[in-house]
């Protein structure tokens, strides 16, 4: 008498959103992001820090964007981020996406780079567009950089990154390569900020055309620089917020001191160019690869990948991560 071998159960099929957001983890977590935060921000467009339209001004800080804008960041890629990895890839993937959250422990080589590079990399480049008109930042200032990045890690930080680069980013980048995701995200990225210069947060209502497109343009570019950071640490989420949140606080806090006679367009020029060197020279040092490794590189549930190569069996040699 045969014996017929087991068969192993088929994975459960889902229907309806559930079954949209495990086929497509990528398009629901943009989709999602960009939704929460565009609608959360109804209001803060309508009110008398966007449009006017709306008789009310949000407490707070003059622009209203602790209580006007934050909320909408929370919601959108940190929080779309949250419900479509649950979804999709479950308690694994959410163990994944949080361990990255707390990988602290890269080289000190990468503070030191990241702390003090921005801020010469923005001094440099600020040195370009000033006309000679360049000041040393005040004791308060350089006194306020600390608590100010403090600030800007659990607001900015913590609402963008764990999206744009702890979720989208390592997913992207099986699909099309460390360049190719670093300029889809890029672009997703300054995309979600689109609605926001409708208020004051972009300066509304002096808003010229070419404001947004050159602030697409500058989050395409300051991506490809994100992306090999976040490679080269092991993806390490904190430092991608450390390096994104460090141009934010020193723009913030000390910039107008230095040079109080750009505008905000010379500043994004500014930004524009360092951030563009910066770009040309990790492409350059990793060939184009940006830190990226397939066969080096955990899956969205923090598996490693095989670590044999051919049909020997032996292991594969330790290449540099470049």
């Amino acid at each position: 008498m045969s014996v017929l071998p087991a068969q192993a159960a088929a994975p459960p099929r889902y229907g309806g959103v559930r079954g949209v957001v495990r086929r497509r983890p990528i398009l629901s977590f943009v989709v999602l992001a960009i939704t929460a935060s565009w609608v959360a921000w109804i209001p803060y467009v309508l009110s008398l820090h966007g449009l006017g339209v709306w008789d009310f001004r949000f407490p707070g800080d003059e622009g209203g964007q602790l209580l006007g804008m934050l909320p909408g960041a929370y919601l959108g890629p940190i929080g779309a981020a949250l419900t479509v990895t649950a979804v999709a890839d479950g308690r694994a993937g959410l163990r994944a996406w949080a361990r990255r959250l707390w990988r602290w422990r890269v080289s000190w080589r990468w503070y030191v780079g990241i702390l003090a590079g921005v801020p010469v990399a923005m001094v440099l480049s600020g040195l370009l567009f000033s006309g000679g008109e360049v000041y040393l930042p005040s004791a308060a200032a350089l006194a306020a950089l600390v608590p100010g990045l403090l600030v800007q890690m659990v607001t900015t930080g913590l609402a963008e990154e764990p999206g744009w680069r702890d979720f989208a980013l390592p997913r992207v980048q099986r699909r099309i390569g460390g360049l190719g995701a670093a300029l889809a995200v890029g672009v997703l990225w300054g995309v979600w900020h689109l609605p926001l210069f409708l208020t004051s947060w972009g300066g509304f209502p002096e808003v010229p055309w070419f404001r947004p497109v050159a602030f697409v343009a500058f989050c395409v570019i300051f991506s490809v620089v994100m992306t090999w950071v976040f490679n080269r640490t092991g993806q390490s989420l904190p430092m991608s917020m450390l390096l994104h949140v460090s141009i934010n606080n020193f723009a913030s806090v000390a910039w107008a001191e230095m040079f109080p006679g750009m505008d905000r367009d010379t500043f994004q020029n500014a930004l524009l160019v360092a951030a563009g060197v910066a770009a040309v020279v990790v492409l350059v040092r990793s060939r184009g690869r940006l830190g990226y490794r397939p066969d080096a590189t955990p899956d969205v549930h923090g598996h490693e990948p095989p670590r044999t190569g051919g049909t020997t069996g032996l292991p594969r040699e330790a290449a540099r991560l470049s």
